[in-house]
């Protein structure tokens, strides 16, 4: 039989391991790190190969395994690999819970939110991803009934403006989230994406008498070269934009469908989905639309 050298009492492996006696004591009786004997009198003793044993169960507690996973270890039940897999992708788990839990909370703290703004902003961060998705296929649905035969344009559309909130979100996603869950829930703010479309879905279908994409092209145009709206130059670019006949019918068509299209809560919404997202800002539509509007009201 290999010598192992001289056993050790329980005290003595305590200061040879740094561990308390209590602790030790209690690993022993789960049977983790049993004794090798006892004396007469019932003391326990260890020997240098439960020295190691007693090591290695101090390590993996400290890198947070339970004992349960500790003892499949040590009786090779599965290998350390396999159980600090295990025990990797739940504290990644546990990761992600505390930057969201972080995240709103400084939301909180930015918004000064009380009690109930805390709790509806909490609920809406740990929504899973097929409820957030669900939330905004809600509100597409609404938007696009009845509108076309087809959901192949709204699915076209939802894939560029479907916010997805990542597993740990800054506190800026999360802010932008919460906002943008409050508007898509807004009954006003969906009638008004809603007009918005029914005048897209005519433009792209040929319908349409009036032509948005030329007149923002021709005022962007007017915006960069510093024509003011209400100048004889702005004139001729909406004769251009509208020629030739039933101007005046046009105009007034015309600003109706600006007016819708300019609803700031519109371009908020391509904004928040942007950050939410973690893509670029989208260009805003707003100063070519602002001097349409102006210069068709000058100009009517």
């Amino acid at each position: 039989m290999e010598d192992t050298g001289p056993l050790l009492s329980i005290g003595e492996l305590s200061r040879r391991a740094g561990l308390p006696v209590r602790t030790i004591r209690f690993w022993s009786d789960i049977g983790v790190v049993p004794p090798v004997t006892r004396t007469g009198s019932g003391r326990r003793q260890y020997d240098a190969a439960c020295v190691a044993r007693l090591q290695l169960v101090a390590t993996l507690r400290e890198l947070g395994l339970g004992l349960a996973e500790i003892r499949r270890v040590l009786e090779e039940q599965a290998s350390i690999a396999e159980v600090a897999a295990i025990h990797l992708d739940a504290i990644d788990g546990q990761i992600r819970a505390l930057r969201l839990h972080r995240a709103v909370l400084a939301v909180v703290v930015r918004r000064a939110a009380g009690n109930e703004e805390m709790t509806m902003m909490n609920k809406l961060a740990r929504m899973s991803v097929a409820e957030r998705r669900q939330m905004i296929e809600d509100f597409l649905d609404e938007v696009f009934e009845g509108l076309e035969p087809s959901p192949a344009r709204a699915a076209r559309w939802a894939g560029a403006a479907l916010p997805d909130l990542a597993d740990d979100p800054s506190p800026e996603q999360v802010d932008a989230w919460v906002e943008l869950a409050e508007m898509v829930s807004d009954r006003d703010f969906r009638r008004s994406v809603r007009q918005v479309t029914g005048y897209g879905i005519e433009i792209q279908e040929g319908r349409a008498r009036l032509d948005l994409d030329w007149a923002q092209e021709n005022a962007t145009a007017a915006v960069l070269r510093g024509c003011p709206p209400e100048s004889a130059e702005a004139a001729q670019v909406v004769d251009r934009i509208l020629a030739p006949a039933e101007s005046h019918q046009r105009k007034a068509e015309l600003l109706d469908q600006l007016e819708a299209l300019a609803d700031p809560r519109i371009e908020r919404y391509w904004q928040l989905t942007a950050t939410i997202n973690g893509w670029p800002p989208f260009p805003s539509p707003m100063p070519a639309l602002g001097w349409l509007i102006a210069a068709l009201r000058a100009h009517s």
